[in-house]
């Protein structure tokens, strides 16, 4: 590995295939810029350290399951999106007299910028299917763009309703559903979010985070109510390039906010 060759990565785990590692390699490629881009498979945030510290050409990395929440607390600086959700997919590493790890969420950028094309006069409210980790961004992102988000969860909390809940009437009320469940992702793909789809019309959008395969069940059953649909791979990447611009401090246009 040549010195003046910049490192960047992917931490989690697993990782399997990573389509990060694939469209990074293919970046550098494409643009003849002196970079590669290795996954770090780890089983424990713990060792996250000790990367940083032997791998010194390191400048940035990804993170992915199961770390966006654990990795917080080992970072110096949250930026304004990452600290609002609670979640970090980018780190920034700042090399200087000392080390510094900045958590940036480009998730979210991916989303709005998504997103916001498709959204109409009825798109107020939405429900978002799912608690995990992506929802936290999704969530964040709607409020953003002026849009009331329910969260929907196979669990009744404070704030939280359960798909039982879902009726004819949440239905005419909530206009965009979001899917940030991996139901539906290959290779089950006979899978999908337990809504009453025959509520569906043509006002309705629905928005899959999971992009493998292209037209899920959810989506699918969508498209036959008249609905319009969209997958999460134009998020994917979206978030991608945002991560890039993050770690070469190219903010230039690059939009946090995500503001209609």
């Amino acid at each position: 590995m040549k010195n003046d060759i910049s490192i960047y990565g992917l931490v989690g785990f697993p990782l399997g295939h990573s389509f990060s590692a694939r469209y990074f390699t293919e970046k550098f490629q494409t643009n003849n810029i002196s970079a590669e881009y290795h996954n770090f498979e780890i089983p424990s945030i713990k060792l996250l350290p000790g990367i940083i510290e032997k791998t010194p050409a390191l400048r940035g990395f990804n993170v992915t399951i199961p770390y966006k929440q654990q990795i917080i607390p080992l970072l110096d600086e949250l930026d304004d999106n990452a600290r609002k959700i609670g979640a970090v997919n980018v780190v920034s590493v700042v090399r200087g007299k000392t080390t510094r790890l900045i958590g940036h969420n480009s998730d979210v950028i991916g989303f709005c910028n998504s997103l916001r094309p498709l959204l109409r006069d009825a798109h107020k409210k939405a429900l978002v299917l799912g608690t995990g980790g992506a929802s936290c961004a999704v969530m964040h992102g709607l409020k953003q763009l002026g849009i009331t988000p329910q969260l929907v969860s196979r669990t009744a909390k404070d704030g939280i309703i359960t798909y039982s809940d879902i009726n004819a009437d949440v239905m005419a009320e909530y206009k965009l559903v979001v899917n940030c469940t991996p139901l539906g992702m290959s290779p089950k793909t006979e899978f999908c979010p337990d809504i009453p789809y025959e509520h569906l019309t043509p006002e309705h959008l629905l928005y899959d985070l999971v992009y493998n395969p292209e037209e899920t069940l959810f989506l699918k059953r969508g498209l036959e109510q008249g609905a319009t649909v969209k997958n999460g791979l134009e998020m994917l990447y979206l978030q991608a390039e945002a991560s890039w611009q993050f770690w070469n401090a190219d903010n230039a246009g690059l939009q946090t906010n995500c503001h209609a």
